[in-house]
């Protein structure tokens, strides 16, 4: 018994070192982000927090504040350090600033604290557009995975700040949102403890994204700004159908392009990365010719 015991303890130990390292945690700390940069040779970034909501929101930004605005949003789970190699591309950063934020719950922005709300997520990211897109200048928002109905929902609410949208993988289609059965019970208090905090993050987050999607169904009309979407056809995470319901929804967009990447799956983001900035590139283009 007393062994038993012991090996239930040991086992129980392990676990929970296990689920709280900082790679299940999916956050780089500031000194290891700085580091980085270092390590690539490029300037130091500014890495900053402010107060919306209730909420504490920390970001990353590189590059000439006068420049065009890229704002990068991550996936669930994820953090501001999933852009770290397009905030150190020193062509994207000849053309513009960026910045990439650690999402409500995630990385250093309250992290553990999950905002189940898309309208809230997008309220709380707009102080970054308000400080950081230039006077009469133009902000590209570019979102993977979850941080693309993300965009999308930050489009629709606060247009006159939001000039162009990439969209990579991002699960959109509230039809084809998957609904697993254990989502529900790992959020109940008996399993919750168990889970990494940014998976139990995730988790809560994606319990009612279908319903968030939903939500936004009549609203798809709002976005006027030029959009590009871009997804693999193998992604098994969010499905290839999800591009097809973005062209169908973004009537009202100026230009919209849809890109399918035969055979990629959900991880574009960074096994596309060069195909990713460029596209990155030629939205800035656009709108930077149509603000001249």
């Amino acid at each position: 018994m007393k062994k038993r015991y012991a090996i239930g303890i040991a086992l129980s130990s392990i676990l929970f070192v296990t689920c709280h390292s900082e790679f299940m945690q999916f956050r780089k700390s500031d000194e290891k982000q700085l580091a980085f940069f270092k390590e690539k040779g490029r300037p130091a970034p500014e890495i900053g927090t402010y107060e919306t909501g209730g909420r504490t929101i920390h970001y990353t930004h590189v590059g000439d504040v006068g420049k065009p605005l890229i704002l990068m949003l991550h996936g669930s789970p994820g953090s501001s350090d999933a852009m770290l190699d397009y905030l150190a591309d020193s062509t994207l950063t000849s053309y513009a600033q960026l910045v990439s934020v650690d999402r409500p719950g995630f990385g250093y922005s309250d992290f553990g604290k999950t905002e189940r709300s898309l309208k809230k997520q997008a309220e709380q990211m707009r102080p970054l557009l308000e400080k950081f897109r230039p006077q009469g200048g133009k902000a590209i928002l570019v979102g993977h995975s979850y941080g693309g109905p993300l965009i999308v929902r930050m489009a629709i609410d606060f247009p006159e700040l939001v000039d162009g949208l990439v969209i990579v993988a991002g699960s959109v289609d509230p039809a084809l949102e998957p609904q697993q059965w254990w989502t529900h019970p790992l959020d109940w208090w008996v399993f919750r403890w168990m889970l990494p905090k940014a998976w139990r993050v995730s988790n809560q987050e994606i319990i009612p994204l279908k319903n968030e999607l939903e939500t936004m169904l009549p609203l798809w009309g709002e976005v006027t700004c030029p959009v590009t979407v871009i997804q693999g056809t193998k992604d098994d995470l969010v499905p290839a159908g999800n591009a097809d319901f973005a062209k169908k929804m973004l009537v009202n967009s100026r230009n919209l392009k849809v890109d399918m990447l035969e055979g990629d799956n959900h991880f574009i983001m960074w096994t596309k990365e060069g195909y990713i900035s460029n596209k990155i590139l030629e939205m800035l283009a656009e709108v930077s010719a149509k603000h001249q």
